[in-house]
């Protein structure tokens, strides 16, 4: 038994998951392991270093990097992720999101900056750049999936993208009021599920809302927690967004949400 260093898997952690991750072969024979290069990913991720900064024990930041992009375009990361979901508690879902500040090397060289911020989930606003990441996370505030958009884009319209692929008959879906529109209720309605949303005050129709079961709600805001609290030393390169492409920052979503599966 090893002892694991900061920020790095324990053994039992990396037994649970050390079949998904393939063999990597090069033209010639690499000295990085598989989990030496994800624990050298955890590292970069909690403590928001720079890549070059990456210590020395972890070999080349260069063979790092090149191991975890090639890992983002076989949506390796996802997989794990996916596979970790084990009979998740579909009686209460939670939806919401949180917004992430874009660093100003998320947008690129001021040449394409524009081209970034339209294609690549960064939003413009009085804030400046951000991303927001729409999340859903079952009964036990474990997390199911994630969307990427930009910060202005209103949580309802990424809520049925979130709730697709799972079977909500038997679900009770939990969100804040930005949720509580009549083409998302209808959704939930339609795929035979209920919801707890209060109404805004302004509207009209109002339904009923079980406040005490909307309580639940805290469950997706711990799992935020997880991901973007500084005091917590969690995920750093989270709670800042630094990666220019959508898919590649997703995919850093994905490893620090199998880290708490993990748990």
């Amino acid at each position: 038994m090893t002892t694991p260093k900061r920020y790095e898997l324990e053994d039992a952690q990396w037994d649970r998951i050390k079949g998904y991750f393939p063999p990597y072969r090069t033209g010639r024979p690499s000295s990085l392991d598989n989990r030496t290069a994800l624990n050298a990913l955890l590292w970069l991720m909690r403590s928001g270093a720079p890549w070059r900064d990456l210590p020395e024990r972890y070999g080349s930041w260069k063979t790092v990097y090149s191991r975890f992009r090639a890992s983002v375009s076989s949506g390796l990361f996802e997989q794990v992720f996916l596979e970790l979901i084990d009979d998740p508690d579909m009686e209460n879902l939670s939806l919401d999101s949180t917004i992430v500040r874009a660093h100003q090397k998320a947008t690129g060289g001021k040449k394409n900056a524009e081209c970034m911020v339209e294609n690549q989930a960064i939003g413009l606003s009085r804030g400046g750049r951000t991303t927001k990441i729409h999340a859903l996370v079952d009964g036990l505030g474990n997390p199911l999936g994630f969307r990427l958009t930009g910060g202005q884009v209103h949580d309802s319209q990424v809520a049925s993208e979130l709730l697709e692929g799972f079977d909500i008959s038997q679900s009770n879906i939990i969100a804040d009021k930005a949720y509580g529109t009549a083409k998302l209720r209808q959704y939930i309605e339609d795929k035979a599920g209920v919801y707890t949303i209060p109404p805004k005050e302004n509207t009209k129709d109002k339904w009923t809302c079980d406040y005490h079961v909307y309580c639940e709600r805290h469950l997706i805001e711990n799992f935020f927690n997880q991901l973007k609290n500084f005091q917590l030393k969690n995920f750093r390169r989270i709670a800042t967004r630094y990666d220019k492409l959508a898919h590649v920052y997703l995919a850093t979503v994905y490893i620090a949400s199998i880290c708490i599966l993990l748990k």
